[in-house]
């Protein structure tokens, strides 16, 4: 029981704005296919969770659980039109994921590089920063609007655009290792790593384009498991979850 006049401390996010890369396949379940409501309902919740905390929240998410540009299923088909097919992929993810995040009383916007007014706001610079003040959580679609570049790189770009103080990346394992650990039992985790180590020994957190511009940019990234309840906010308390990757 609290005695009179003692002060109730609470935990405190190391990051005012964050954003936060999530895969199209973690929206499909074990599959990796498709739009499972029982995970787009946990990620609502787990992303609620740090909403409630006053971090400031924008999300990318992916669109390989719909079509992948580099996929089999768009072999013979022109990269282009392929990466544009994935990019629409990813607007439907995020319709799914503004629908369970309202369902769970969380405000929020869609805004897409590629203009479809009928279903999401342009993203501008500006306005979604905007939003984000205002506690809205934005998701971001259609990747950067241009071919060839990845949600990778998408999810670095509009991390430098807003300020965001890191990239937590999303994953369906503990953060990175020196080789698979879903084929490897003794596979390695890393704590912590820098840019240049991720480019250097070819680790895959994220493209080398986007490995780059957060290094030239100094923003971290954290590598985690999202399948494990509460480590998202963890990671924005600042607790030692996943993969560190930053400067040296």
């Amino acid at each position: 029981m609290r005695k009179k006049g003692e002060e109730i401390h609470m935990a405190e996010p190391v990051y005012k704005r964050i954003l936060l890369k999530v895969s199209g396949e973690s929206l499909g379940g074990e599959s990796g296919q498709g739009i499972q409501p029982d995970s787009l309902a946990y990620y609502a919740q787990e992303i609620k969770s740090i909403r409630d905390l006053g971090v400031e929240i924008s999300i990318v998410v992916g669109g390989g659980n719909i079509f992948r540009g580099v996929s089999v299923a768009a072999r013979g088909m022109e990269r282009a039109s392929a990466d544009y097919m994935g990019m629409l992929a990813t607007v439907i993810n995020a319709l799914a994921l503004q629908n369970a995040l309202e369902v769970a009383g969380v405000y929020t916007r869609v805004m897409s590089a590629i203009e479809m007014q009928a279903v999401a706001e342009p993203y501008i610079r500006r306005r979604a920063i905007r939003h984000v003040e205002k506690g809205r959580v934005v998701i971001l679609a259609a990747g950067t609007g241009n071919p060839f570049f990845t949600t990778d790189t998408a999810a670095a770009l509009r991390a430098v655009e807003i300020g965001a103080g890191a990239i937590l990346k999303a994953t369906r394992v503990d953060g990175v290792y020196d080789s698979d650990p879903e084929k490897n039992r003794d596979a390695k985790m890393y704590s912590e790593l820098c840019f240049m180590d991720c480019i250097r020994d070819q680790l895959r957190v994220m493209d080398s384009t986007a490995i780059t511009m957060c290094m030239e940019n100094t923003i971290p990234i954290i590598v985690f498991n999202f399948l494990k309840p509460g480590n998202l906010k963890k990671v924005v308390l600042g607790e030692k979850v996943g993969t560190t990757v930053k400067g040296e």
